[in-house]
């Protein structure tokens, strides 16, 4: 912590360095930018919280080459694995198996220990060149001027100041940052309170390999066949019940008695929390973000909290590097809520449905048993899966052609990555052959006019063409015909992709408008 770093004006700093302001300070670092990282804390949180983590989270991390070591931490697909809902005699209602592969390429949910995944993170962040780390501080106040935000911070060692051109708030659902700047919740309707159980399973078992919302007219609760040989078990707490009640030994015990012997497990943590579903009202003011459970909460049925916040820190990155260059504009930057926003909006909102099915279920149960006429379907939209049969629901704003977004199409989603072989034989995962940036992907060659070339080379848009691959498992999209070409984000998401009315270099120049490309700059990608 040299008098020089805190000399340094960082491009971007992060405040928090749990899994999402990690992921935030790899990608930005990776993406050439200089990072600093604020955390109070000075080892990582020894118990778990998060349990899943979704393939495009993976995927992410393919560009800094941490993919596989990340996919080594997760659970493996063990046998009749799946998920969905259950009655009270915990006989299956409805779900679907898990996959060993998804569209992403790499397993779609995956259990993980979070002491674990974070340590390494954590680590791979402070270690990186780009990155100046100061654990153990924490930041007492902030300012913002015309280019810079000025930030003040304390810890064992005395007080430091740092500057930065961009500050992202990844402190946390009671995030100081948030609440100094004056920024409300969206209250989306879930409030309930629920224990958390996680156990270290220290003796053979009967537990099922499977994720079950039990919908019981005398408690809602979720069973989790985590990471090995790890469980977790959510109990809500019905009326009149307080959390010193359920804290009790004894009374967790009993709730886990119909589950399995009390000494075939260690209770590693209990906790009661209230489950909430809301949005930050803003997710950027002036040079600051936030991101993370700064900017959402969400009731854990979709396992969704954690990876919304991770998606937050992927979209940011590569934004913060092009305006950061001097390629675009920093009114790019605007389209940080307004492609987040909708997005978690839309989990969260899946999430409550998703709480408010289970009750449904119990409450027909409970009809049953007394012998009366089953409760109707309130009238909303309840969805029948996670995306609606996607992994993810697609960006509908910002930079996307959103004439194009649909439920059917691939513009607004992330691009499928198959296994291809290319022509020295090589079987790889198809992001290998794009690099970090845009690539523009097409089904046979294309030639572009001046302008277009221009934009090429000043975005450092990668071409791939797909007819000269073999596609070993998986699949393109259907708009990628012969011919055709579609147009990727750096996050993999599709932009848009040509038709009868876009052809390549109108699609180029769509994408030029959307991200705020400077034309005469002189951008600085070696940063």
């Amino acid at each position: 912590m040299s008098s020089a770093a805190q000399n340094t004006i960082f491009d971007v700093a992060i405040i928090g360095l749990g899994p999402v302001g990690s992921l935030g300070a790899i990608l930005c670092a990776e993406a050439g930018l200089k990072v600093a990282v604020v955390e109070q804390q000075v080892a990582v949180y020894t118990l778990p919280r998060a349990v899943n983590l979704d393939g495009e989270i993976i995927r992410a991390l393919q560009p800094a080459g941490l993919a596989a070591t990340v996919q080594r931490m997760m659970q493996p697909l063990r046998q009749d694995e799946r998920a969905g809902f259950a009655n009270s005699k915990r006989e299956w209602l409805f779900g679907g198996n898990a996959r060993s592969i998804g569209s992403n390429g790499w397993q779609p949910a995956n259990m993980f220990d979070q002491p674990e995944l974070e340590t390494f993170l954590r680590e791979t962040a402070q270690r990186h060149p780009n990155v100046t780390a100061y654990i153990g501080y924490e930041m007492t106040r902030f300012c913002i001027d015309q280019e810079l935000v000025g930030i003040q911070a304390i810890g064992q060692d005395g007080e430091i100041s740092l500057r930065a051109h961009y500050l992202v708030a990844c402190d946390g659902a009671s995030s100081l940052t948030r609440k100094a700047l004056g920024i409300g919740w969206r209250d989306l309707g879930y409030d309930q309170d629920w224990l958390v159980v996680d156990v270290e399973m220290i003796k053979p078992h009967a537990l099922p390999n499977e994720v079950l919302q039990v919908c019981d007219p005398d408690r809602l609760h979720t069973f989790i066949a985590t990471k090995d040989p790890y469980r977790r078990w959510e109990f809500q707490l019905n009326a009149g019940e307080t959390a010193e009640q359920m804290l009790n030994r004894e009374a967790i015990r009993s709730l886990l008695d119909p589950w399995t012997p009390r000494d075939t497990y260690r209770i590693r943590r209990a906790a009661v929390y209230q489950f909430h579903a809301a949005v930050a009202d803003k997710w950027q003011h002036d040079r600051i973000f936030l991101a993370g459970d700064s900017a959402h909460q969400t009731p854990p049925f979709l396992g969704q909290g954690m990876n919304s916040g991770m998606r937050d820190v992927i979209n940011l990155a590569w934004k913060l590097r092009l305006v950061q260059s001097g390629c675009c504009a920093k009114t790019l930057l605007e389209t940080y809520q307004a492609e987040r926003y909708d997005h978690t909006h839309d989990l969260v909102s899946w999430a409550v449905d998703m709480g408010h099915l289970m009750q449904h279920m119990a409450a027909i149960e409970a009809a049953e048993r007394v012998g009366d006429e089953q409760p109707k379907m309130k009238q909303t939209s309840l969805k029948s899966g996670y995306g609606q049969g996607r992994e993810q629901p697609p960006i509908r704003s910002g930079i996307v052609l959103t004439e194009q977004v649909s439920n059917e199409g691939a513009t607004g989603y992330l691009l499928p990555q198959p296994v291809v072989r290319d022509a020295r034989g090589r079987e790889i995962r198809f992001d290998e052959l794009l690099g970090p940036h845009f690539a523009l992907v097409s089904n046979g060659p294309h030639a572009f006019d001046e302008d277009t070339t221009s934009v090429l080379q000043a975005l450092d848009i990668q071409m791939i063409d797909v007819s000269t691959l073999d596609i070993v498992r998986g699949k393109f999209p259907a708009v990628l015909k012969g011919g055709e070409a579609l147009l990727l984000r750096p996050d993999r998401i599709v932009f848009g992709h040509t038709d009868a009315n876009i052809s390549a270099d109108t699609l180029i120049a769509r994408l030029a408008a959307s991200v705020k490309y400077l034309s005469q700059s002189h951008a600085n990608f070696s940063r």
